[in-house]
């Protein structure tokens, strides 16, 4: 049986940094050859960075691609790294139009190129309206192995293109991935990447990538599965990784007859390696705990969103609540506390423990602190405008942002909004005010999440013997945004776990008001929450990106009119 040892690079390209990835690939390439490996795995588009949205519409970015692709594989071969076949995603432009490809390079050379087929139309990313899809298969033979590639979504069609290689024999498949996060996603890989393997009759090579670009986060979780739907290794998630895994190979028959699809083969070497005695098996990483994986997903996505577009620090409001509490530890973990800017900004309607739950958590995780009282400023605009009421109201959270905004400007931090996914629904912000910010950690993390991930991070510190990063007295009083004597959350909203669990429902399911009551929930509830969400969506619009965890996240996946009469329920009175 002919023999390969491959590895699987797990890595964190920058969108448009051509330079920059091409020299991180060579850094990964040059540690599977230390490895010993024979062929090297890098994710989808890794050269270019992914999703390159209407960057593959420019024709220079494209030149540059493909440019940069020719100058990596010389660059490999004077690394070192020329004898190792590397399988590396990037952006082709050909006469027909631009493509999601991956090639082969060797010997410093580019010697195969595949171009992705089914290209989806979906929340993420519409590939349909940028990229043409390709209909050739590519086969390498590598070491007397013939080894094919499949990218990404390719592996979701049964009877596709993997059923096609399959047909042609082929005795490896590898399948360069940028599958965004969702919660609980890594449980539905393995099964589809064991189907695939079935299905093609031959072991398959998942590699993902790592990292945050804008509002998405990639968990890595690459993994080898055997024909038989054993899975042979999987990497940790949210790290950088080197996998290498020894592999025998048994020869299966060829053929040139494949439906639908024309096949290409390149022979690189056709002589099988001397037999070597194999490298353990790296055992499989477990997947992360539900609130762990959600807390990396958060850490990844902000730790990126700050560092790939060039910012230092950050700024946000502490008001002693729970939202605060848990983004600034949040911000802690991701980018260090000296790099953490906190801002109590109290107004006339703070209580004591609003400011004594902030001076705390400040202390706590050790980050900068300053109190900015913003009464002065309130009043000035209450008297002159006449104000009262909810404009009232407002204007405390609009003296807040721009309390913000003026330190944002004058330091260089990046503001971070601190709402979640509860409050965008029913519309429980106010524009300019606690909307204001570049990043929002926690906008898709409902509200009994936020709690559930702050309990999770407390026990975490205690286990580690550290300090618990966020107020007990943060975690357990009822949540007020305090615009008003003695206000509360419960005033306006139904309870948080009773509401999260009809917007789950309405939000992420598409349920409409029938489902609702036949789900067990009240007419007026749903009536009242409905109306909420529906109203909302112009100041969902206006909301800052944030981490991507969830299957409909808003603004990314879920948009609907903010012109739009139609509302689901009862007829609303006249």
């Amino acid at each position: 049986m002919p023999q390969l040892r491959i590895a699987l690079a797990q890595v964190n390209p920058t969108v448009g940094d051509l330079a920059g990835n091409s020299a991180l690939i060579v850094e990964w390439a040059r540690r599977a050859v230390g490895e010993g490996a024979h062929a090297v795995v890098f994710p989808e588009m890794a050269l270019t960075g992914y999703p390159v949205e209407d960057l593959a519409l420019r024709k220079s970015f494209g030149a540059a691609a493909r440019t940069a692709l020719d100058d990596l594989a010389v660059a490999l071969a004077e690394a070192g790294a020329g004898d190792i076949a590397a399988f590396v995603g990037y952006l082709d432009r050909d006469a027909v139009g631009p493509r999601n490809a991956a090639a082969v390079l060797h010997g410093g050379r580019v010697v195969a190129k595949q171009y992705k087929h089914h290209l989806p139309n979906y929340g993420v990313f519409d590939e349909r309206r940028i990229f043409q899809p390709g209909h050739e298969l590519e086969v390498v033979r590598l070491h007397g192995v013939d080894i094919g590639v499949v990218i990404c979504e390719d592996i979701w069609q049964e009877g596709g293109p993997v059923a096609a290689l399959g047909q042609a024999g082929v005795d490896l498949v590898v399948s360069p991935n940028a599958s965004p996060y969702e919660r609980a996603k890594d449980d539905q890989r393995l099964p589809l990447v064991a189907r695939r393997a079935a299905e093609a009759g031959a072991p398959l090579v998942y590699v993902n990538q790592v990292g945050g670009q804008d509002d998405l986060v990639f968990d890595g979780d690459s993994m080898v599965v055997s024909l038989a739907g054993e899975l042979l290794t999987r990497a940790p998630q949210f790290v950088e990784h080197l996998a290498v895994v020894d592999l025998d190979l048994p020869s299966v028959p060829r053929s040139d007859a494949v439906d639908g699809f024309s096949l290409r083969r390149v022979t690189l070497s056709d002589d099988p390696l001397p037999a070597y005695d194999p490298l353990p098996l790296p055992a499989p990483a477990e997947p992360l705990p539900e609130e762990a994986e959600v807390w990396s997903a958060l850490v990844t996505g902000l730790r990126d969103y700050v560092g790939k577009n060039g910012f230092r620090s950050v700024v946000l409001g502490l008001s002693g609540g729970i939202d605060s509490a848990v983004v600034a530890a949040l911000a802690a973990d991701a980018l260090g506390p000296d790099a953490v800017h906190g801002v109590s900004m109290p107004s006339v309607y703070s209580s004591d423990h609003s400011k004594s739950d902030a001076a705390d958590l400040a202390q706590r995780i050790g980050l900068h602190y300053e109190v900015q009282e913003i009464k002065p400023m309130v009043a000035t605009f209450v008297d002159q405008l006449g104000l009262t009421g909810l404009a009232e109201e407002n204007v405390q959270a609009r003296c807040r942002g721009v309390t913000l905004m003026g330190l944002s400007n004058q330091h260089g931090h990046l503001v971070l909004a601190t709402g979640n996914k509860t409050e965008l629904a029913v519309g429980y912000s106010t524009i300019y005010g606690d909307a204001v910010g570049g990043f929002a950690p926690i906008k898709d993390v409902p509200k009994t999440l936020v709690w559930s991930l702050a309990r999770w991070r407390n026990a975490e510190a205690d286990k580690r013997g550290e300090t618990p990063p966020i107020p007990d007295n943060s975690i357990s009083k009822p949540p007020s945004a305090e615009l008003r004597p003695d206000q509360k959350d419960s005033d306006s909203l139904p309870d948080y776990e009773l509401l999260d669990a009809v917007l789950d429902d309405y939000v992420e399911g598409d349920s409409g008001y029938d489902d609702l009551v036949a789900a067990g929930f009240e007419p007026d509830l749903i009536d009242k929450v409905l109306r909420m969400v529906d109203k909302a969506e112009y100041k969902r619009r206006q909301y800052p990106p944030g981490t991507k965890i969830s299957f409909k996240a808003f603004g990314r996946d879920r948009r609907l009119p903010i012109t739009n009469s139609w509302r689901e329920g009862r007829p609303l009175p006249l």
